[in-house]
């Protein structure tokens, strides 16, 4: 382009582009300010006065770290209370009130054999609707005071009553009710028992819905129409025929308060079906009347004057005729106590139960017990009117019950004689004591172990040592004495006194254990932490002792018992707990009771029972006054126990069985230990005998004879002086002359030296000095230093002094003459010991 040519200006709109030049960084830039004096702060980023950034607020310290701010809070709690309100929206829209569920007209249930074959079936369900004008009003009041006192006041549901069940539940304080009565009648009529969140969610929107459309007044007569009061019955009516044998109109206020009460737990508040829990039948009434009291709906002075209204007998379904109803309530006992299936569910029905029951074993002991005792009943006896027989047979390398005994028959006796739990167990209590001893390594007083060969003191009414409680000093059955005695004869024997006081050496509370152990309920009545636990003040049930004896058969390993092989309804199983054992004892505790429990067999109280034609171990037992006797046995592959029991079959107060099946006397070794043996021979007919495979203690195997009875008079705690020094004196000399004559002349010379020099000398001595030196010092001191010094100088002596009796007795074993020698001195010693004059 030449100098004269000049560029064209732009047409509009397109303007002439721009170059691009570099920017200045600090074109921008405001002047810096004048420098900081020295030692001011400096400003920062978020500093006030700090022109580059607006300020924050300043970082949380310390525990305010972990608190969310107050909007954080208050966002969650909106949110949850949307979340809420739209689900219950949404519940409400989407939950109708469907149709009567299929449990208003419940199924029965099956009950199988162990085979298959079928046992029993429930029958139809028992119900009768009434109208609510028909059920008097205090009965009404007495359910609202046991189920819901606020039923008319409240709302449908009750969300603090739920929350506070579902927290005890949680925090182990028992699974709670949280449910209002408009829940309940839901659960009963609409739905069904599951214990389902599902259900427990429709539960709660058809209460809210049925509150709106129905009067309270339907939704009580609806709830008393369905509700289960036990024995079959399904609602008031049906409860009220079932109970007093009446009308619903004309039942009283005390039994409307007992029907009431069985709402809670029907089967535990049946005073008849289980007399054992009357005490907690009867809290619940109470708990019931008072609530009435509370609500101003009985006037305290009525209230008052209210007794307990015993309800009648049981009316059992004819197809629950002989031992069907005894199995029948037992299966459904083992499920419901055990929280297989809750109670009311089992009892809507539809459910195919297999049990464990063997139909030879079970046919076995009927016609056991009817030949040995039903067959033997007589109207022309008074006495036989009161028996009653209980049986169960477990088998003990599966736990399984194969055959029960519960009764002449359901419908005449509704009581099942195999599980109730208020007889005395007797002496078939005492062979824990003894297996407890062994597990413990437990001493006598003057510190020998304790095995079957271990002498006591087997005089009657002998107090017993070592117990610091109230002076306790058990007869022997018939006042027998036997004087020194091993534990094996006085286990053949029943000894009392023996019992008593190994019980003590042991420890009470460790022979509880045991038992507990070995099977017998934690909650049993009438183990007493004292000595006269070995007696069996006990009141387990015949299923719960043979469970026991079924441990030692085991060789100490237990498991739960079962009773059901398995439960399916609508094609699917019910889940069943796991019967795993585990060892409760040791196996030479179980298996050397087990060696001393053959002996009561073979030559003991208990030989009846040899009819089975199979090894056996086993203990009789009879009960104070003789009200029960018990035989209580087993082979290595089954344990049976049978009870003999008085009741007055109208009053089922217990009765003594004197005279009963013409026997003066009723005790295990009779009725009880032959009804065994017939039952395990023809429930084993057909399989090998087989021998037991002990591991014994040691010191078991090696039989000891004791010195022959020579029995002596019973004395208080605290033996004197004069007594100890006489005996322990006479035992030494003649046993150590024994021993030493016996020892030094060798097995020949010893044992004709030994019986004579040292029956001889052990007899004269041993008698003249214990008689003199005991007598005189017993006297001189006995009277004059008291309880206290003849107590402590007793015992010390004794224990010191009398340990020459083993060395004699086992020293001399051997050589036979120095044996011989020692227990002739200590027979001296002991049959003329003197005793100086002590008060108890």
């Amino acid at each position: 382009m030449s100098d004269d040519e000049q560029p064209e200006p732009p047409k509009p709109g397109h303007e002439a582009p721009q170059k691009w030049t570099p920017r200045d960084p600090t074109a921008d830039r405001p002047a810096p300010a004048p420098a900081a004096a020295a030692g001011a702060p400096r400003q920062g980023p978020g500093t006030p006065g700090d022109p580059a950034k607006p300020g924050k607020r300043p970082k949380r310290t310390g525990w305010r770290r972990f608190v969310p701010r107050w909007r954080i809070v208050l966002g969650l709690f909106l949110l949850a209370a949307l979340l809420l309100i739209g689900g219950f929206i949404t519940g409400y829209t989407l939950v109708s009130i469907p149709a009567a569920n299929a449990g208003a007209t419940a199924q029965s249930n099956v009950f199988l054999y162990a085979d298959g074959t079928q046992l029993a079936s429930d029958g139809e369900i028992n119900r009768e609707n009434v109208q609510l004008a028909q059920v008097p009003l205090n009965v009404q009041r007495a359910v609202l005071a046991a189920e819901d006192r606020d039923f008319y006041s409240e709302r449908a549901v009750d969300p603090k009553a739920m929350v506070r069940a579902a927290w005890n539940t949680l925090t182990g304080k028992g699974t709670q009710g949280g449910s209002t009565i408009t829940q309940q009648y839901v659960k009963n009529y609409y739905l069904g028992q599951e214990q389902t969140v599902t259900r427990k969610v429709k539960e709660f929107f058809i209460a809210i819905k049925l509150n709106r459309e129905e009067t309270k007044e339907d939704i009580l007569a609806g709830y008393l129409n369905t509700s289960y009061f036990g024995r079959n019955a399904y609602g008031i009516q049906a409860a009220s025929q079932a109970y007093y044998s009446k009308d619903v109109e004309k039942l009283t206020t005390a039994e409307g308060a007992y029907l009431a009460s069985l709402l809670n737990s029907p089967s535990a508040y049946d005073v008849i079906a289980h007399p054992e829990n009357k005490p907690r039948a009867l809290a619940r009434w109470n708990y019931v009347l008072d609530g009435m009291v509370k609500k101003k709906w009985l006037g305290a002075a009525e209230r008052a004057a209210t007794t307990f209204p015993v309800p009648g007998k049981v009316k059992p379904r004819a197809g629950l005729a002989g031992q069907r109803g005894y199995l029948v309530e037992a299966v459904k006992d083992y499920l419901t106590s055990n929280k297989i299936i809750e109670e009311n569910t089992l009892a809507t029905g539809g459910y195919r139960i297999t049990t464990t029951i063997e139909k030879d074993k079970q046919d076995a002991f009927v016609k056991a017990v009817d030949d040995k005792v039903n067959s033997k009943l007589s109207t022309d006896r008074k006495a036989d009117r009161n028996v009653r027989v209980g049986g169960a047979s477990i088998d003990p390398s599966t736990g399984k019950v194969l055959a029960m005994y519960g009764g002449i028959d359901y419908t005449k006796q509704y009581v099942n004689n195999a599980t109730r739990h208020d007889f005395q167990v007797g002496s078939t209590f005492k062979p824990f004591v003894f297996t407890s001893a062994v597990v413990n390594e437990s001493t006598t007083q003057d510190g020998r172990t304790i095995t079957p060969n271990t002498v006591y003191d087997g005089t009657n009414k002998r107090y017993v040592q070592g117990w610091k409680g109230t002076p306790y000093n058990p007869a022997n059955e018939d006042d027998t004495s036997y004087g020194q005695i091993t534990v094996r004869t006085a286990t053949d024997k029943s000894v009392n006194a023996v019992y008593a006081q190994m019980a003590v050496d042991v420890g009470p509370s460790k022979v509880k254990q045991t038992a507990i152990d070995l099977g017998i309920p934690a909650d049993t009545p009438d183990m007493p932490n004292g000595p006269s636990i070995a007696l069996g003040t006990a009141t387990a049930s015949v299923l719960d002792m043979t469970q026991a004896y079924a441990t030692l058969a085991g060789h100490g390993r237990h498991g739960t018992y079962t009773m059901v092989e398995s439960v399916i309804k609508d094609g699917e199983k019910t889940e069943l707990p796991s019967q795993d054992t585990k060892q409760a004892v040791s196996r030479e505790a179980a298996d050397t009771t087990t060696s001393m429990l053959q002996s009561v067999v073979e030559g003991g109280t208990g030989t009846a029972a040899q009819a089975s034609g199979r090894p056996a171990a086993g203990k009789t037992g009879t009960a104070e006054q003789d009200k029960a006797a018990w035989f209580a046995g087993y082979t290595p592959d089954l344990a049976t126990v049978v009870a003999l029991m008085g009741a007055d079959p109208e009053t089922a107060v217990q009765q003594p069985l004197y005279g009963a099946l013409g026997f003066t006397r009723m005790n295990g070794g009779g009725p009880p230990a032959q009804i065994w043996a017939q039952y395990t021979k023809g429930a084993l007919q057909g399989s090998e005998a087989k021998d037991f495979d002990l591991e014994l203690q040691d010191g078991a195997s090696v039989p000891v004879e004791p010195p022959p009875p020579n029995p002596s008079q019973p004395q208080p705690p605290g033996s004197n002086q004069g007594q100890t020094q006489g005996q322990d004196q006479g035992q030494t000399q003649g046993q150590n002359q024994g021993q030493n004559q016996g020892t030094t002349g060798g097995r020949n010379q010893g044992q004709t030296q030994g019986q004579n020099q040292g029956q001889a000398q052990g007899q004269t001595q041993g008698t003249t000095q214990g008689q003199t030196q005991g007598q005189n010092q017993g006297q001189t001191q006995g009277s004059t230093q008291g309880q206290n010094q003849g107590t402590t100088q007793g015992q010390t002596q004794g224990q010191t002094q009398g340990g020459a009796t083993d060395a004699g007795t086992n020293t001399g074993g051997t050589d036979n003459g120095g044996t011989t020698a020692g227990t002739a001195g200590t027979t001296t010693g002991l049959a003329d010991r003197p005793r100086g004059s002590r008060s108890p």
